[in-house]
């Protein structure tokens, strides 16, 4: 249930005059586990009882979020895209936006991260990567040894095996 839907509750059973303590048990009787806690329920009968009207919360001071826009989130998608490469400077710069949103955008909302200097999604966990990379490395243990043993004649084709040729 949602935090607007049990203070409805409190309010309603608040305007029929009952205690805390009664608000409470009602509550536990129809919501068991989920409902509030004493303290909500005294603290919104609080509220109430001061001429509150409103259930919902009320606006709170601090900037509005201005940059972190859905446009904003394209334009620096756009441009990772564009250059992989492109630095986290580069892109608060061509932006014009502090480098704290530039990051939040590219860590939390495109859930990117900088990987031999280019930005790759994050796919892989680090376990993953290092499975890949242990298996990389394995194969080409495994070319370089069998090189010698003819490893190429036996899986190309003669015709093209000549380019493979030291």
């Amino acid at each position: 249930m949602e935090i607007i839907e049990y203070r409805s509750v409190i309010k309603f059973l608040h305007k029929k005059g009952k205690t805390n303590v009664q608000i409470k048990a009602d509550l536990d009787e129809v919501y068991g586990e989920a409902a509030p806690s004493l303290a909500t329920v005294k603290f919104w009968k609080a509220e109430f009882v001061r001429g509150r009207t409103s259930v919902f919360d009320d606006e709170r001071p601090g900037r509005p979020n201005e940059v972190t826009t859905p446009e904003m989130i394209n334009k620096v998608h756009n441009m990772i895209m564009a250059d992989r490469r492109i630095k986290l400077r580069e892109l608060v710069e061509a932006l014009n936006i502090p480098n704290e949103r530039v990051h939040n955008i590219i860590h939390h909302h495109l859930d990117m991260k900088k990987l031999s200097a280019r930005w790759v999604l994050r796919l892989l966990t680090n376990d993953q990567m290092r499975k890949r990379v242990t298996t990389s490395e394995t194969l080409l243990a495994m070319i370089r040894t069998a090189r010698s043993e003819g490893f190429f004649r036996r899986f190309i084709l003669p015709a093209t095996f000549s380019c493979f040729q030291t």
